[in-house]
């Protein structure tokens, strides 16, 4: 259970939300290549400084859900979609529940 915790406040923040829709969808940048989005891309997408785009994007690697590449000086990210799909196995078992009535 303390995985899926990281897990889930990973998720619970907007701004790795957003972080999460733009690797799901990202526009053309200045430095996005096939490895991934480089990191100075979310500085100016988000408008975040540098620092606070290595927090979140750390946070993002540590659960699984992002995976970062160094290349150079550049870290590049992408989506580790599988991280997703066994997130979703773990809560499909409590959608799965039988509903209790109250009474």
């Amino acid at each position: 259970m303390n995985d899926l915790a990281t897990e889930l406040k990973a998720l619970a923040d907007p701004v790795r939300l957003s972080i999460l829709e733009f690797l799901l969808d990202p526009v053309q940048t200045c430095c996005a290549s096939d490895e991934g989005v480089c990191a100075c891309d979310f500085e100016t997408i988000l408008g975040l400084s540098q620092p606070t785009v290595s927090h979140h994007m750390k946070l993002l690697v540590q659960a699984g859900f992002v995976r970062a590449r160094k290349r150079g000086r550049w870290v590049y990210y992408d989506l580790n979609r599988e991280a997703f799909g066994a997130l979703q196995k773990v809560l499909s078992r409590f959608a799965s529940l039988p509903v209790l009535e109250r009474g």
